[in-house]
């Protein structure tokens, strides 16, 4: 969930192509990762609506449609979702791409009522194993701010780090301050 109470500062992290390995996935009983399917798109948009990242499902929809729906094949192999035992999509990451073709991690998000439980860990996890099939050799990178202080923390378990900029410092103080 988006912790607003915080300054508002977008940064860009990266995960070095020799990394150390990941640890492997885990997930709770009856829970298991699976890839979009066409239908999808409104489980995602009820998904990142409910952990805030848009207003309303409208807004997630044009988003969706403007950002996603014209890779449909892509969609099939990048974007992630974790089923609950009842077959509820409830968490969604996808291994997306750059304008100039860098790997990204993109649009991570897992309803609330299934938070702290590694789901948002597992895809990670499983994210970041796709891009490195991907793009071999390759730095990975994703887009966050200062408002996704858990996600963050969960990044840098994953040997994810800050971008050092003009704003490095000055994310490091909300960051720990939000702590």
């Amino acid at each position: 969930m988006l912790d607003k109470s915080v300054p508002f500062i977008p940064f860009t992290m990266f995960r070095p192509s020799n990394a150390p390995a990941l640890p492997k996935i885990r997930l709770p009983e009856g829970y298991r990762i699976v890839f979009y399917q066409p239908g999808d798109e409104k489980d995602w948009c009820r998904i990142e609506t409910a952990v805030l990242e848009f207003d309303s499902e409208v807004d997630a929809a044009e988003y969706f449609q403007r950002s996603f729906a014209p890779h449909q094949e892509e969609l099939r192999r990048r974007m992630l979702f974790i089923e609950n035992p009842q077959g509820e999509k409830v968490g969604t990451f996808t291994a997306w791409w750059t304008e100039e073709n860098y790997p990204r991690l993109h649009w991570l998000g897992v309803v609330p009522e299934e938070q702290r439980k590694g789901l948002a860990k597992a895809l990670a996890i499983r994210v970041t194993e796709l891009l490195h099939e991907y793009y071999p050799d390759q730095d990975l990178y994703l887009n966050t701010q200062t408002w996704s202080n858990p996600a963050v923390k969960l990044y840098k378990s994953l040997n994810y780090e800050i971008f050092q900029n003009q704003n490095y410092q000055k994310v490091l103080d909300i960051l720990k301050d939000a702590e």
